[in-house]
């Protein structure tokens, strides 16, 4: 799962190093992405046929990834602001859900809710009852209790090994998001002696939402809040814009798949790299299989907020377009494509457009 989807939150000093290579690629793939967003950006804002609008555009490294927004707005000084604060927002909820910070709620949680309910914050139990939600939906696929095989795989990645069979089958039994008792509006409870939780998922997701709501709270009407290129909210559009023009992931180089985000978001899923070799592991854990998933393709997912776009991504790329295509339709305000390295392509849509380089 993710903040990269192996990984959630930024880790401690002493495990960086071991995580130098799997930063290096998110890295790459984060600048592929922002650059698509940036360039899409510089064109909108060229063809402006209002008067120019002041802007601020900052970053921010939180969640294992960098988090950039930029907001249209009359005062630099509050658009300023409303970005400190929203990033000061994402830094909370960092402290909240990650899995490298024993401190953190989440990992609190872990440790202390095998039969017993514990009472977790409230922005918690929300993620998590989402969450739960897409797992039903996915018969499974999606499932946050993936914990101790997103664990095992990390440490394969770090020792350079492939976990035996035996790990895996013995670790495959601590899984199932059925094991997760909600009672609200706080408490939660793992029906599971092993069960844990990693919210790379849909966590980096529930905090893009956050910072809107921030923004929003500011008076913001114009912005786009992009983390890590995984993930992206667009407010509003851009001065003299209907909506913001983003270009979407394409392994094959050949499509060029874009879609023009307006009160909505897209995230993206793709297999990467994560043991030696080139035919080695994506770092999406399979919960069924107990593996990392193997899959050609890249999926981007477009929904009305940043959670379910996060946590739809995973679902699709897990069960595959045949039945992606499916629950694409059951979701209001949904879209979808899948796109391999040879180019071929697989769309779906419960309303949002998207088009194709050559259609543009």
């Amino acid at each position: 799962m993710r903040w990269s989807k192996l990984s959630a939150g930024v880790p401690p000093a002493g495990a960086r190093a071991s995580h130098r290579i799997g930063r290096i690629r998110a890295a790459r793939l984060v600048l592929r992405v922002l650059c698509f967003v940036l360039v899409s950006f510089i064109l909108v804002s060229a063809t402006d046929s209002e008067p120019a609008t002041s802007f601020v555009h900052k970053k921010k490294y939180v969640m294992g990834t960098v988090f950039e927004i930029v907001a249209y707005e009359e005062s630099l000084a509050r658009a300023s602001d409303a970005i400190d604060k929203a990033f000061q927002e994402i830094v909370r909820l960092d402290e909240v859900m990650s899995n490298y910070n024993s401190a953190s709620a989440l990992s609190r949680l872990n440790r202390s809710a095998h039969f017993h309910a514990e009472v977790v914050p409230l922005d918690l139990y929300r993620v998590i009852e989402e969450s739960l939600v897409y797992s039903r939906l996915s018969d499974g696929k999606f499932d946050i209790s993936v914990g101790p095989l997103v664990n095992l795989w990390k440490a394969a990645m770090r020792e350079e090994h492939v976990p035996s069979s035996a790990e895996e089958e013995k670790l495959r039994r601590c899984v199932g998001y059925q094991n997760i008792a909600l009672f609200p509006p706080d408490r939660i409870e793992f029906r599971s002696a092993c069960l844990q939780i990693d919210l790379g998922a849909i966590g980096k997701g529930y905090a893009v939402d956050r910072a809107v709501e921030i923004l929003r709270s500011y008076g913001i009407e114009r912005a786009l809040i992009n983390a890590g290129g995984s993930t992206i909210y667009a407010m509003g559009s851009p001065p003299g814009q209907p909506a913001w023009l983003v270009h979407l992931r394409d392994p094959s180089k050949r499509i060029d798949p874009q879609v023009r985000l307006c009160d909505d978001s897209v995230s993206t899923s793709e297999q990467t790299p994560s043991l030696q070799g080139s035919n080695s592991a994506g770092h999406i854990v399979d919960p069924e299989t107990a593996t990392p998933s193997r899959t050609e393709f890249a999926v981007s997912a477009i929904a009305k907020t940043a959670t379910a776009s996060d946590a739809l991504s995973t679902t699709l790329l897990l069960i595959g377009p045949d039945k992606g295509k499916v629950l694409v339709k059951t979701i209001a305000d949904a879209a979808a494509i899948w796109v391999s390295p040879g180019g071929q392509s697989e769309t779906a849509s419960s309303g949002p457009q998207i088009l194709l380089g050559h259609g543009l």
